[in-house]
């Protein structure tokens, strides 16, 4: 699975070499400074709302394959997009121009995150995106905190994105595409709406060569950590979003 960013696979032995965090019941996060280089911050505990929600309110969020526990992680630097800063392609543009897709918003979360998860990725055997993954993020999707951008096709979903909103940012988690520039329509309209609510950033977690093409950029944890506070100042938009 590829995300609004790219990780990369990592072995039991790295797990252990690593020496990450163990977490507890107790609902807490150690400081994102603590970190391993790789980012790695952090095994265990849940996908309750409730933690969830804390780990994306410290720079903090959660990456695992099926047979591993929850891991979370903390990279620095951060890949992040500043909508001002963004930049369509000449394709898209078109695209956008001519109406060939139509979008929506939160009304096909589970679809969105579904096909994330099954949509074959030329890097990857597998999915980070687990049953147990799709279940807590849809009902962080109920809560109104997780977000899909649909891309429609003759009233067929060909594409999207999800992530998380906190305050005045977009925590983007994964896409997909069924036809071209599919998941790129959605993007350009998360843009497009980050841009009219005065959102500070869209979180891209890790660099990734595409979204670099599109003027998302790299800063340090430090910098990131600042500026999610300063994002975190701003009430978070809860519900059903509308275009």
């Amino acid at each position: 699975m590829t995300s609004l960013f790219n990780l990369y696979l990592i072995t039991l032995s790295d797990i252990i070499y690593a020496m990450p965090f163990l977490l507890t019941d107790e609902l807490s996060f150690p400081s994102p400074d603590l970190a391993d280089e790789d980012g790695l911050l952090a095994i265990d505990g849940d996908l309750s709302p409730e933690r969830l929600c804390l780990a994306y309110a410290n720079g903090i969020f959660p990456w695992y394959e099926e047979d591993s526990p929850i891991l979370w992680w903390s990279p620095n630097p951060r890949f992040v997009l500043f909508p001002e800063k963004y930049k369509s392609t000449k394709s898209l543009r078109s695209c956008v121009k001519k109406g060939i897709y139509s979008l929506k918003i939160d009304t096909a979360f589970r679809q969105v995150i579904t096909a994330c998860s099954a949509v074959p990725r030329e890097d990857q055997d597998g999915t980070w995106i687990t049953e147990e993954m799709i279940e807590a993020y849809c009902q962080l999707h109920e809560l109104g905190i997780a977000h899909s951008f649909e891309t429609y096709f003759e009233d067929q979903l060909v594409g999207g994105l999800y992530g998380v909103s906190l305050g005045a940012c977009f925590m983007g988690e994964s896409m997909f595409h069924l036809k071209t520039d599919a998941s790129k329509f959605a993007f350009y309209h998360l843009v497009e709406w980050c841009k009219t609510r005065d959102f500070q950033f869209i979180d891209a977690q890790v660099e990734s060569p595409h979204l670099v093409n599109m003027g998302a950029e790299t800063i340090a944890r430090e910098d990131f950590l600042k500026l999610l506070d300063s994002a975190l100042e701003i009430p978070t938009i809860i519900g059903q979003w509308q275009l």
